[in-house]
Formats: C-alpha cells, sequence, structure tokens
C-alpha cells in the first residue's frame, strides 16, 4: 500500500469490533494500525503520529478521553492537532460533552454502522486538510498563521486545538459579527457534523478559556442569546 495512504490509529479493546471497523476503513483504501491498550497507542502515535485516531473510551488500561487529552495539551507535537473521534458505548449528552471537552472532534456511538464509520473518518480527513482562512487585518491583537495552523495572541503563541483553531478564523474573518451556531457548525465541523448546539458551545467555551488566559481583562468573544458569537476586539 502506497506511503501516501492515510494511516488511521484505531484504539479499541474488542477484537470484533476492531475487526469490523478495520476492515471497513481498510476496504475503503485507509491503512489501519490497531492497538488494544492506551499506552501502546500512545507510543504508536508519537512514534510517526498518524492522520487520525479512532480511540474507544474504556480500555484495560485506562481512558480514551484521557489519551486525547494528554494529546490537547502536548501543544509542542502534531497530535495537539490530531483529528480524533471517540467510540463509545455511552450515548448519554454528558458522556459526548465530556468528550468534546476534552477534545474531541467527533464521536460515535456503538453499535455503529462501518459505513458511517468511515463516512466521519473520511469527513475528519478533509477538515484536516483544510486550511483556515487568515484572519482579516483588523484582527491585530490576534495573529493567525493558516499555513502552521498556528494563532497568536498579542504575539503569544495560543495553543488551539484544529477545532479551536478554526472557530477562531471564521469569528476573526469579520469582527464584530454574530456568527450562529449553525453557521460556525458548517463550517468547521462540515456537513456530517451532529446537529447539537452544545459542540459548538463547549470548544467556544474552551477557546474563551485559552484567549482569557493571554488578556484576562478581555472578553474577546461574545454570546448573543438566540443569536450566536462574535469577536469584539478592542479599538485600537
Amino acid at each position: 500500500m502506497s506511503t501516501d495512504t492515510p494511516r488511521i490509529l484505531l484504539l479499541e479493546d474488542d477484537p470484533a469490533i476492531a475487526a469490523t471497523a478495520a476492515f471497513a476503513l481498510q476496504r475503503e483504501g485507509l491503512q489501519v494500525e490497531h492497538c488494544m491498550l492506551v499506552h501502546e497507542a500512545d507510543a504508536s502515535a508519537r512514534r510517526a503520529p498518524p492522520a487520525a485516531a479512532v480511540l474507544d473510551v474504556g480500555l484495560p488500561d485506562g481512558n480514551g478521553l484521557d489519551l486525547c487529552r494528554h494529546w490537547r495539551a502536548d501543544a509542542d507535537t502534531r497530535l495537539s492537532a490530531l483529528p480524533v473521534m471517540m467510540l463509545t458505548a455511552r450515548s448519554e449528552e454528558i458522556d459526548l460533552v465530556l468528550g468534546l471537552e476534552m477534545g474531541a472532534d467527533d464521536y460515535l456511538t456503538k453499535p455503529f454502522s462501518p459505513r458511517e464509520l468511515v463516512a466521519r473518518v473520511r469527513a475528519l480527513l478533509r477538515r484536516a486538510a483544510r486550511a483556515p482562512a487568515a484572519a482579516s487585518p483588523a484582527a491585530s491583537l490576534i495573529r493567525i498563521d493558516a499555513d502552521g495552523q498556528r494563532a497568536y495572541f498579542a504575539d503569544q503563541p495560543l495553543g488551539l486545538t484544529r477545532l479551536e483553531l478554526g472557530l477562531l478564523c471564521e469569528l476573526a474573518s469579520v469582527p464584530g459579527r454574530i456568527r450562529s451556531r449553525e453557521a460556525l457548525l458548517a463550517a468547521v465541523w462540515g456537513p456530517l457534523a451532529e446537529p447539537l448546539d452544545r459542540t459548538v458551545d463547549t470548544h467556544i467555551k474552551t477557546l474563551r478559556a485559552k484567549l482569557r488566559e493571554h488578556g484576562p481583562e478581555l472578553d474577546l468573544i461574545v454570546t448573543h442569546r438566540g443569536l450566536g458569537y462574535s469577536l469584539e476586539l478592542p479599538p485600537g
């Protein structure tokens, strides 16, 4: 198989589920590296970052959510922006929101359709390949390096996840303009995104927190009830 073929890291300890998922992905021309333990997946990803990762939640030696959070916190590696989808048997909203807060890009609950798994992984890869648009010149406080996939607040790196960066790009493209949750969801997550308000809200919350770390006196992202969000920059 060509070395240009995207490699998917699959972390799943159930052999039957892993076999089904791997077969579906490989049938669509993707490479699959299967790990059954968290520490094996972490070592593999650090050795050679995959194009995307599909992580189960409950593993014998840990939790896929914790692994995702660990990667997101490691801003010095490519893993901080690695597309991640959580695979979980739990469908309660609180579990889904927890996954999003820890940096997951998407989630799929068991039992799942192999075709849906492939479609969602393909969507992750497409979104990762699409560079965000640069912010407008008016957003001088916030600088976005579209080629390097990084954002800076007063020349200090923000350490954003890929989805947080996408949201910031959308909001910073026209400071002051209100963007609805639906518009942000479509622009950043794509057409296969689940229509859950909490998806956008959760990532706005983490983005807002990172901005406040650098400018605690500023409330740059403003919530407009019933309408959406806008980026409000100080004058000058």
